[in-house]
């Protein structure tokens, strides 16, 4: 009865362990993600391309869809839309929140964000001001230990505050 109890105990040691261990990896690469995601918000705010250069993995047939147009590949993004918007904007504010990470497959290569967002700024041209809010999902491919963005979909429509008694989907 001894060696049947101390093997139980042990079994349950070992799977409280591994449990735990695996946990704290999930924390560690959810993480490593959230860091992409602030180095992004940073690029955009700042008119900046090197976070998209550094965690956006180029590859043929790359699109990224931001304020209803796409980007094909990763010279598109940066120079026709993250760059050029440092000097048509007095400035960029960009706010992620409610960010939820999934991870799949067995060896957890792929993962998948989704986002709220709140964007606002004001154009030089015209004066004008925008704030918007929507929703980005980001899709994630682990490439030699560290995780690279393969694809962006940003969705958003002018901002207005949630009035009690609204429905998610309107």
């Amino acid at each position: 009865m001894i060696k049947y109890i101390t093997i139980v105990l042990l079994l349950t040691l070992s799977f409280i362990s591994f449990a735990h261990s695996d946990e704290q990896h999930n924390d560690k690469e959810k993480q490593a993600i959230i860091d992409i995601l602030s180095s992004i918000k940073y690029g955009w705010e700042n008119g900046d391309g090197t976070p998209f250069r550094k965690n956006f993995l180029d590859f043929k047939g790359a699109r990224y869809i931001e304020g209803g147009g796409q980007n094909a590949g990763l010279d598109s993004l940066v120079e026709h839309h993250v760059e050029p918007e440092k000097d048509a904007l007095e400035y960029l504010k960009l706010h992620f929140s409610d960010i939820e990470i999934h991870f799949e497959g067995n060896n957890k290569s792929f993962a998948w964000a989704i986002a709220n967002t709140r964007v606002k700024g004001k154009v030089n041209k015209n004066g004008r001001e925008f704030d918007k809010s929507g929703y980005q999902t980001f899709l994630f491919r682990k490439v030699d230990g560290f995780w690279k963005l393969v694809h962006s979909h940003s969705s958003s429509r002018d901002y207005k505050p949630k009035e009690s008694g609204s429905h998610l989907h309107n």
